[in-house]
């Protein structure tokens, strides 16, 4: 699937949205979450890193949420390469394995984000404030084992 430009949510949008994940359910699932804040539009989606990279060269969206496993180039190798080419936009990587050990790993390289994807209905929203307003949002150990926000 190539990547798609979807028409703003209304013309006052402030915030636009880059949304890469290989499954479509998982696009729809984050479309409506995001869209369903006041001012924000998932300005594009893609389905993997190459298309992600294009979209985001071509859009500059505000920010841009991206799975890590995907065909062909994945979430790791295209967030680092638009950190690189494109620092103002803040990426929030999005998963379903996350350990500190990966977390690290995604700070080292500039992403300013990540979240689960279990944990997501929780806190998607959240971590998009939080880049937006220059922070990071990172879960954090709070037991043994677990991760949390």
């Amino acid at each position: 699937m190539n990547a798609q430009t979807l028409n703003p949510q209304s013309a006052e949008a402030r915030v636009r949205i880059l949304v890469v994940d290989d499954h479509e359910v998982m696009r729809l699932g984050m479309r409506n979450l995001l869209e369903s804040r006041s001012g924000w539009s998932v300005c594009a989606e893609a389905s993997n890193g190459r298309e992600a990279i294009e979209s985001a060269l071509r859009l500059h969206p505000d920010v841009i949420i991206m799975d890590i496993t995907m065909p062909g180039m994945n979430g790791l190798d295209a967030a680092s390469r638009i950190t690189e080419s494109q620092p103002e936009i803040p990426v929030i990587l999005f998963s379903l394995h996350l350990s500190e050990d990966v977390i690290d790993h995604f700070q080292k390289d500039g992403i300013r984000g990540a979240v689960s994807k279990g944990d997501a209905a929780r806190d998607l929203v959240a971590a998009v404030e939080t880049v937006l307003s220059g922070g990071n949002f990172f879960p954090t150990r709070k037991s043994p084992g677990k991760l949390t926000h």
